[in-house]
């Protein structure tokens, strides 16, 4: 235990692995290496650097002494030129080169397009498995029947493994919002302190071509296809609202599968897995609370409601840049980040062992299904011969009897005794089993399962098949 505040993103939901994107390490090796990639360019297109002086920062990439760039700071109140200085430090041959012609968003904003990628990478392996997971549950219950709902009251049957079709396909097009955002990321590149380069027109002596140039190679060297074309002295803010936006439609997705499986434990339909030694709850010892579900509801809905910060900061930019971005911007975007981690985590733990209760689903199938079928019903008696409004007025009436019984006295749902007891309906008991299977009312369910899998799913997993079969532990 700590006396000081710990982010529970830390020390409960995020993985390592995502906090690491967002650590100091990452942050300031990546300034360091960004440094280099410039040092090295501008060498290369004919200014005083030398080969000496880029090779001594690339050696000395990790070895930050944030102790000296702390009390740099201290004396000039400058996040950037404080770790210049500690960079100077271990680099004396290459001290008076370092940071030559770029302002501070140059590190800072390439930095955070740098992790901003990184993240959404992780993100997009995660999603795949937790898409894999899914699509394979889909298959398997393909052709259980299950009650379906419209404004939460039984509807027609669905099965089990469509209504997961339904989660499969919003994630899928999360996946494809990430893949967008992805391949559409832009460094800053180098434009000064308001974008227009002024700076290393002066270095290059004019030469347009070789300041361009400059760009290019410190892109390529990032392991980026190019930079934004203009820009004040940030890139545009609206990458992080977008960017944010789209972790945003994630959680949305999410919540809306924890909600379904709440429901679903509730109606003990279904189940989140269940560890042998869990306590449900610590009064109700019989309890199977659905606290995963619960908290991928929770996280969700702190996801969904962080979109609104890199949205107002969009739009709150004077000009060509305002510093009221800066503290928002790395809270918001980096607890984004971290909360969809978190999600996801728990996505893929929920969806590797989904249970399902096959005679739960059942019983409340067969308790709904007479008012359902009385079409099917009333149709084989007209091919007898039957009235048609006849019959239609008489399952009227019995049905409301029957919702009377179920409803105000708690009995069980006795539609089917009385229409066979009515001999205007000329069914007998077998005739009536034939007619209520479920699976003559689930319609194209389970072709429509197939399809969407093969036509949807399986592209998307074949062309990552390297990123299926991620597995990630919770804190519970």
């Amino acid at each position: 235990m700590t006396n000081s505040y710990e982010s529970p993103f830390c020390t409960r939901y995020a993985s390592k692995e995502m906090q690491f994107v967002f650590s100091a390490d990452k942050k300031f090796t990546t300034w360091r290496k960004l440094w280099v990639a410039l040092a090295r360019a501008e060498m290369k297109l004919g200014l005083p650097v030398t080969e000496k002086q880029v090779a001594e920062l690339e050696a000395n990439i990790d070895n930050i002494d944030y102790a000296a760039a702390k009390e740099r700071e201290k004396v000039c109140r400058h996040d950037v030129m404080s770790h210049v200085y500690a960079y100077g430090l271990v680099c004396p041959e290459a001290k008076g080169i370092i940071h030559l012609g770029a302002t501070s968003c140059y590190v800072g904003d390439n930095t955070d397009v740098i992790i901003m990628r990184d993240a959404l990478e992780i993100v997009h392996r995660k999603l795949v498995t937790v898409i894999s997971q899914l699509s394979k549950f889909a298959d398997q219950y393909k052709d259980m029947p299950a009650l379906a709902y419209t404004h939460l009251q039984p509807a027609q049957l669905t099965t089990v493994g469509k209504r997961a079709t339904l989660w499969i396909n919003e994630f899928l097009m999360d996946l494809e919002e990430i893949e967008y955002r992805i391949k559409n990321l832009k460094l800053l590149g180098s434009k000064g302190t308001t974008g227009t380069q002024a700076s290393f027109v002066e270095l290059f002596e004019g030469d347009s071509e070789k300041i361009k140039k400059l760009e290019a190679m410190i892109a390529e060297e990032m392991g980026f296809d190019g930079v934004v074309p203009v820009s004040g002295q940030t890139y545009s803010r609206k990458v992080d609202s977008q960017i944010i936006a789209t972790l945003s439609g994630l959680a949305q997705s999410a919540s809306k599968f924890s909600n379904d499986m709440r429901i679903l434990q509730s109606f003990k339909e279904m189940e989140e897995p269940f560890e042998k030694g869990q306590i449900g709850s610590s009064a109700m010892a019989y309890k199977r609370n659905p606290m995963r579900c619960e908290r991928i509801t929770s996280l969700a809905r702190y996801l969904i409601i962080d979109s609104l910060n890199p949205a107002f900061t969009a739009g709150t930019q004077w000009f060509e840049r305002t510093l009221d971005d800066s503290a928002n911007k790395r809270i918001s975007v980096a607890e984004g980040f971290l909360a969809a981690d978190a999600i996801l985590n728990i996505l893929i733990n929920v969806t590797s062992s989904l249970v399902v209760y096959p005679k739960i689903i059942r019983r409340r199938i067969m308790a709904e299904l007479p008012f359902m079928a009385t079409e099917n019903i009333m149709m084989n008696a007209v091919k007898k011969g039957g009235d048609r409004q006849a019959l239609h007025e008489r399952i009227r009436e019995y049905s409301m009897v029957a919702g009377k019984h179920v409803k105000e006295e708690g009995l069980e749902n006795d539609l089917c005794d009385m229409i066979l007891k009515d001999e205007m309906f000329m069914i007998t008991k077998e005739e009536l089993d034939a007619i209520l299977k479920p699976e003559n009312f689930t319609g194209r369910s389970s072709e429509q399962v197939t399809e969407f899998i093969e036509t949807c799913v399986k592209p998307v997993l074949d062309a990552h098949s390297d990123e299926t079969g991620e597995t990630a532990e919770i804190n519970v």
